[in-house]
């Protein structure tokens, strides 16, 4: 078994939609990226890599490529159980945490789930995803951004 962490963060910004854990969710502000920006999936994938020691999410989704520009973190997090899997590993679990003051996430974590479960490929009590602000301290404190923290277990298939 290994474990490995991932942090992401990106900007609110006017004009873009807010995509979180693979689902779209109605808010006057969306995350300013490359791809869609979902800062969940993209510390989920790292924290995935980074326990297989596969190197980061910016190593194999370059930001300055354009197949990336654009891109449905979804593929991004399918990719990654791909290269898992190739190297012979499988998700144990993941335990995440979206940092955001707005919108209020805990309506929408179940769906969330739900969506990374299936892209996984596992099921959904294998997905814990957590939401909490920053009691108004930080860029997220002040609505400028949100943040995801997420660990995870993987382990070597069965031969």
């Amino acid at each position: 078994m290994r474990v490995g962490f991932g942090y992401d963060v990106h900007r609110l910004v006017e004009g873009r939609e807010l995509w979180l854990g693979g689902i779209r969710i109605d808010y006057e502000l969306g995350l300013l990226g490359h791809s869609d920006a979902d800062v969940l999936l993209h510390a989920v994938c790292d924290a995935l890599l980074g326990a297989a020691a596969m190197r980061d999410i910016g190593f194999h989704w370059p930001d300055t490529s354009e197949q990336t520009e654009g891109m449905d973190s979804k593929i991004i997090l399918r990719q990654t159980i791909e290269l898992l899997r190739a190297g012979g590993w499988q998700v144990g679990n993941i335990d995440a945490t979206v940092c955001a003051e707005r919108p209020k996430l805990n309506p929408h974590i179940p769906a969330m789930q739900q969506c990374m479960a299936e892209v996984i490929g596992c099921r959904p009590d294998q997905v814990s995803i957590k939401a909490t602000t920053t009691e108004r301290l930080g860029f997220t404190g002040r609505m400028e951004g949100i943040s995801a923290y997420a660990v995870a277990l993987i382990e070597k298939m069965a031969e």
